[in-house]
């Protein structure tokens, strides 16, 4: 069974996208930033062959054109977590993890590395330096409530996260920042421009 990698998004529309950075830089560059950033993690995702490529979209309807071909399954309703869960039961076999995408710095062998780990450990996470995570891996061997609990949004989610997993095999990958931020845009601007 092959390996699966989701990427989550919002479809890209002005106003409904990265809505914390575009109060600081205005909604179209929140935008521009938002369809470069899943455009680039896309393209680098959809070149490797060694794991299929799924794009889970918020709103469940909506336009999108996108530089690869790749499945498109809805997000649904509920939270984030609820969301997740769902997105990963979709994809019970085998191992599946989810990849953000306002993540510039992530990419195919980021994918490939958290791959290897799950053929090890139970899940994989690539924490976020605000305490957060910009991935997250299961095997077949997943919690019943992998999501439940979690303080999204804040320097606690992968502390909570991770207690779901207690008693599981845990593994890490490198640290990355998502960017929620003009300071976090300005210090990724190797990635942004």
């Amino acid at each position: 069974m092959k390996n699966t990698a989701i990427v989550f998004a919002r479809i890209p529309r002005l106003g409904t996208v990265k809505r914390r950075l575009a109060r600081e830089l205005g909604h179209r560059a929140a935008l521009r930033f938002h369809t470069r950033t899943l455009r680039r993690l896309l393209q680098s995702l959809c070149a490797d062959r060694t794991f299929r490529t799924v794009l889970a979209l918020t709103p469940d309807r909506g336009r999108l054109r996108l530089p690869c071909k790749v499945q498109r399954i809805s997000q649904g309703f509920g939270d984030i977590g609820v969301r997740m869960d769902r997105a990963l039961r979709r994809f019970p076999a085998g191992n599946a993890l989810i990849v953000g995408c306002d993540i510039p710095a992530a990419n195919a062998a980021d994918v490939r590395a958290a791959f290897r780990l799950l053929g090890r450990a139970d899940a994989v996470f690539g924490p976020a330096e605000d305490g957060g995570y910009w991935l997250v891996g299961v095997g077949p061997r997943r919690p019943a409530r992998p999501f439940a609990n979690v303080r999204w949004s804040g320097p606690h989610a992968l502390a909570d996260t991770l207690t779901n997993f207690a008693g599981r095999r845990v593994a890490r990958i490198r640290t990355l920042r998502d960017v929620d931020t003009a300071a976090d845009y300005a210090a990724e601007s190797a990635f942004t421009t």
